[in-house]
């Protein structure tokens, strides 16, 4: 295999693309304003319609907008005219689309949408075509050039495609004023929406946690930090956390301190005031205090009282 001529293909295919993204910047106009002013005046869902390749983008855009804000489902046209055309209520909005406007099985849906006056936006690449023609918005998308050396296969147009319709999203987004909280209701499992829903008691260490008090010896420290296999213990004053310290500590203690290091108690080299994060606070909170302190484990405080130690690992990125 010839490798300089398949990273030339590879860059060429990329170079293609952007450029023809670059170039439909100016070719967005009040067309676009007018879909998203369209969609958010709806009451109902955002219905995508596509054949083959555009069916498979229209896929992934409407879980975009489901995952973001907007209520969205894909309806393949082919089944929607044998009788999935129910599933479409007068108050949804049909995103139609094809790259020629000419799609048979796309077009034969029109009929059924102008009946109950649905609102239609079409996404093609032939501003002339019947499509555009018979949509109440058209989305143009200016393709000159597919990335396919022989024309043919849906590459730059299939991107373009994609890019409109995050477009649509992101745009719809913003003014819905969708915040992170809202994404992570729509994805509970995905890491994002667990450091965001979960909170820290439902994923710190509660029990045998590494602690010992300001005058316990150094070597009962080790033993401790040892044993609780988190690479620190909690220093505790009248049942509050007082200090910290780490198996970094220690090592440079003993090589700071090599001649008193075994007379040394906890109090002689803790740091005072530990990072800490309240209970019932949400995971996102403290990933931020460890990312902000560049530290890998946190404790948890209930009125100063240490109730549990978050680790790094526990935020499930």
């Amino acid at each position: 295999m010839e490798r300089d001529r398949v990273l030339k293909i590879g860059r060429e295919v990329f170079r293609v693309e952007a450029e023809e993204i670059l170039k439909s910047l100016d070719l967005l106009d009040d067309s676009f304003a007018s879909a998203v002013e369209t969609i958010l005046d709806s009451s109902g869902k955002v219905v995508i319609c596509g054949m083959g390749k555009s069916g498979i983008i229209g896929r992934k855009i409407s879980a975009t907008l489901s995952s973001t804000g907007t209520p969205s489902f894909f309806l393949h046209p082919a089944e929607a005219y044998h009788g999935d055309l129910g599933m479409v209520e007068p108050d949804d909005t049909v995103i139609l689309i094809s790259n020629s406007g000419e799609t048979d099985e796309v077009l034969k849906i029109i009929p059924f949408l102008k009946s109950q006056n649905s609102k239609t936006i079409s996404i093609t690449n032939n501003s002339l075509s019947t499509l555009a023609k018979n949509t109440d918005i058209h989305l143009y998308l200016g393709v000159t050039k597919e990335a396919c050396p022989l024309q043919l296969a849906p590459t730059t147009s299939t991107t373009l495609t994609l890019v409109m319709g995050d477009a649509l999203a992101v745009a719809l987004m913003e003014l819905r004023e969708f915040k992170d909280i809202d994404f992570a209701q729509f994805h509970p499992g995905g890491s994002l929406g667990r450091r965001l829903i979960t909170k820290v008691e439902d994923v710190m260490s509660q029990n045998n946690l590494p602690t010992a008090q300001p005058h316990t010896g150094i070597k009962e420290v080790i033993e401790i930090v040892s044993s609780g296999k988190k690479g620190l213990v909690a220093i505790l004053k009248d049942e509050k956390l007082f200090g910290v310290i780490t198996d970094g500590d220690i090592r440079r203690a003993m090589e700071g301190r090599e001649q008193e290091f075994f007379s040394l108690k906890a109090e002689d080299i803790m740091t005072l005031q530990p990072k800490r994060v309240e209970l019932g606070e949400k995971l996102i909170k403290a990933e931020e205090l460890m990312t902000h302190h560049r530290i890998n484990t946190l404790f948890v405080v209930q009125d100063e009282n240490l109730v549990g130690i978050i680790e790094l690992y526990d935020l499930g990125r």
